[in-house]
């Protein structure tokens, strides 16, 4: 699992990291964070506050406005999205086979593979039932063990509880856990309590909202530091050379 050759090597590193978007207000500034292989970090803060941004800022899918993030050793990436999709017609274990089909495995391995993955995520009773018949709780835990057989070395999950009963939220919850346990690095943005419950260590954007950048921005916004749980630390990687970074400059 995306962690197993250099996986002491591997973290991102968020380094001042400071966004907003031209004409809105600062959404957060002076992110400070180490996010380790086999720890889940959650993104905290009410709705509009920029978790879902912060994750493509992690996943190098936009550069932050200030600042840099950096991915030294992480070269595969997936992504779980709040609403769970799949292809209607096609019985759930083709949805976790099909990665490692793309991996070049064969047919009949694959499937036995796939299923074996569904059954740490509690599925292997649905595995041959439709997409399109599955629960919002099975959707949801069907994608996480499609990004496990990914073999990411990061993992990005948005708002994954969020249209869930309080026993899918359970059973998602724990497979989070089994993920990170996998040696990625899960990144989860969330309101539920329960999924912070799970987590390593918490960037809260709440907190992440009330401090001034210079005046050299052009209007003033409010901004201001993480507040982060012990297992995430101050990161000197921006700085460093020779790493996959993604900086930000002033405009």
């Amino acid at each position: 699992m995306g962690g197993s050759d250099g996986a002491g090597n591997r973290c991102v590193g968020l380094d001042q990291v400071s966004h907003w978007f031209p004409g809105t207000d600062l959404l957060f500034s002076r992110l400070d964070a180490t996010l380790q292989t086999g720890t889940i970090t959650g993104l905290c803060g009410p709705s509009g506050c920029g978790k879902s941004t912060l994750l493509k800022l992690i996943a190098g899918w936009e550069r932050p406005r200030r600042g840099a993030v950096a991915r030294p050793g992480v070269t595969t990436v997936a992504w779980v999205f709040q609403n769970p999709h799949g292809v209607a017609r096609r019985p759930a274990v083709d949805h976790v086979a099909f990665p490692l089909l793309a991996q070049g495995m064969g047919r009949r391995r694959a499937d036995a593979v796939a299923r074996g993955l569904m059954g740490r995520f509690e599925l292997q009773p649905v595995a041959d039932r439709l997409f399109s018949d599955l629960s919002g709780g099975e959707a949801q835990r069907l994608l996480l063990a499609r990004a496990l057989a990914c073999d990411p070395d990061l993992l990005l999950v948005d708002e994954p509880t969020a249209q869930l009963d309080r026993r899918s939220s359970a059973a998602v919850n724990r497979s989070l856990r089994q993920l990170a346990s996998q040696g990625a690095i899960v990144v989860v943005a969330t309101h539920d309590v329960e999924t912070q419950a799970v987590c390593d260590s918490i960037i809260d954007l709440a907190a992440a909202a009330r401090r001034e950048l210079p005046a050299t921005v052009g209007t003033a916004a409010p901004g201001g530091r993480a507040s982060l749980a012990p297992a995430a630390r101050r990161s000197p990687l921006g700085a460093s050379a020779g790493l996959a970074v993604t900086r930000g400059v002033w405009p």
